[in-house]
């Protein structure tokens, strides 16, 4: 198995043609088709099912892609380091469900690191796509949590998806509200007095099932609920309507701002923050870091 193997196969995954990619590698079809058949061979795996309309990835090629295209990228900064003498882009990317907190410790480790080029992602979005993009390399960490209703349907998902699990540490549960709320003043909020308010949650999209929730109790029957897709609108709600979410407590007001509390909810539930990662890889030293910053809101568990 070579690297010009893996370039063809990137190459093919992309375009979703032999033909296609045969001419932006500048290599005939026959010779990238040999190529490719030779791969498979020396893997024992179909990587692709070929048909008159093009070529479709197998789950076996999916996963192949993800680390061919980790190989390919690796090589390509060894070789502009070391060959072609240039300073290449520190790469970094993390995808989190929505929480203040990850973006802060996100923000702090790209000033720690302060290089002068850099491609840096973060994306706060859907539990489904957290996972995924952690599966196929987008994403080096996933931010989530665990609790006892999601835990057995989440651990199996990552395990099918060659992922882990890492606890980073566990959360009470808490109403998060807007500070004029009419609720804002209490200790402590029992479930029952939030019912006249309506109960804010993000969407999931096509994967809404209560198990990839964000907010734990996603089985209550609550009697007002508003889905929303961003942490900018979940706010403007909870000021607007005196809406509420569920949350770990962890406030960042320097992101959301001091208009913001979080209340204790009475129950025995618990929110255990983790990150994800790929099945036997070590964390690059940005990644390292990343978790470091994280694990500085552990003094603040409320």
């Amino acid at each position: 198995m070579t690297l010009q193997q893996m370039k063809y196969f990137i190459a093919v995954a992309d375009s979703g043609s032999i033909s296609n990619a045969a001419k932006s590698m500048f290599i005939s079809q026959p010779s990238l088709s040999e190529a490719l058949k030779s791969l498979e061979n020396e893997t024992g795996l179909t990587l692709m099912v070929r048909t008159n309309r093009g070529v479709t990835l197998t789950p076996d090629g999916l996963e192949f892609l993800g680390y061919a295209r980790q190989i390919a990228e690796q090589y390509k900064l060894a070789e502009d380091h070391f060959i072609k003498k240039k300073t290449s882009k520190i790469k970094f990317s993390v995808s989190m469900q929505h929480y203040s907190f990850a973006v802060k410790a996100f923000v702090e480790t790209v000033k720690y690191f302060g290089m002068d080029k850099y491609a840096f992602a973060v994306y706060e979005t859907q539990t489904h796509e957290v996972i995924e993009n952690v599966k196929d390399w987008r994403s080096e960490i996933g931010i989530l949590y665990l609790s006892d209703f999601n835990e057995k349907v989440i651990r199996k998902l990552l395990k099918d998806s060659q992922l882990e699990f890492h606890p980073l540490f566990p959360c009470s549960i808490y109403a998060y509200l807007w500070c004029g709320h009419p609720l804002a003043g209490r200790n402590e909020i029992s479930i029952d007095d939030l019912e006249e308010y309506p109960c804010l949650s993000f969407d999931q999209g096509s994967n809404n099932s209560f198990y990839f929730a964000e907010e734990v109790m996603s089985t209550y029957d609550y009697k007002r609920t508003i889905k929303v897709n961003d942490r900018a609108t979940m706010l403007n709600l909870m000021k607007g309507l005196n809406g509420y979410t569920l949350c770990s407590g962890i406030i960042c007001t320097e992101l959301n701002g001091p208009e913001y509390k979080a209340v204790k909810l009475e129950t025995d539930g618990v929110m255990n923050m983790g990150y994800i990662t790929r099945e036997h890889t070590s964390l690059s030293q940005i990644g390292k870091h990343y978790l470091e910053e994280l694990m500085k809101f552990q003094d603040e568990v409320l």
